[in-house]
């Protein structure tokens, strides 16, 4: 078996390991062909789609509506056996739908709307308030890229 085939993270790995970040890194294409990297909240669909919110006029948003291709990058570890990380090629789309942005962001913020009425009123005020001037980047995985440098029990 290959080096490659020994770090690879199985489909329920990149789940979970995706469900513990808070962060991704996307990249579009800027005006000038360069790589544009902005870190990242972002929500996870158990079909695996990413979703995110951004101001509607962002860089980003006028570059997805150029080119729809996008890379996303979440990535941990701090010696290199520890080394692990996920990368998704995909392509995304911009929906400017209000509650669709509302409910993206709840899921890449806070979870779980909080039971309590009057804490369910103030997050709802703030979200309404923000999701106005926001739109909901969703990108559908065409190939996902894993690895975890533990899985060769420090032996590279």
């Amino acid at each position: 078996m290959s080096r490659r085939d020994q770090i690879r993270m199985t489909d329920d790995e990149v789940r979970d390991y995706l469900r513990d970040h808070k962060t991704v890194i996307i990249n579009s294409i800027g005006p000038g062909g360069y790589p544009h990297p902005m870190p990242m909240w972002f929500a996870l669909d158990d079909d695996g789609v990413v979703s995110m919110t951004t101001f509607r006029k962002s860089q980003k948003v006028l570059n997805i509506q150029r080119d729809p291709k996008v890379s996303l990058l979440a990535e941990s570890g701090t010696e290199y056996a520890e080394l692990r990380g996920v990368v998704i090629y995909g392509r995304a789309t911009v929906i400017d739908d209000i509650d669709t942005v509302k409910a993206t962001l709840i899921a890449a913020t806070v979870g779980d709307v909080p039971e309590d009425p009057k804490a369910r009123e103030a997050m709802d005020a703030v979200i309404t308030n923000t999701a106005s001037k926001r739109v909901c980047i969703r990108i559908q995985p065409e190939r996902v890229v894993s690895w975890d440098h533990r899985k060769l029990g420090g032996v590279y």
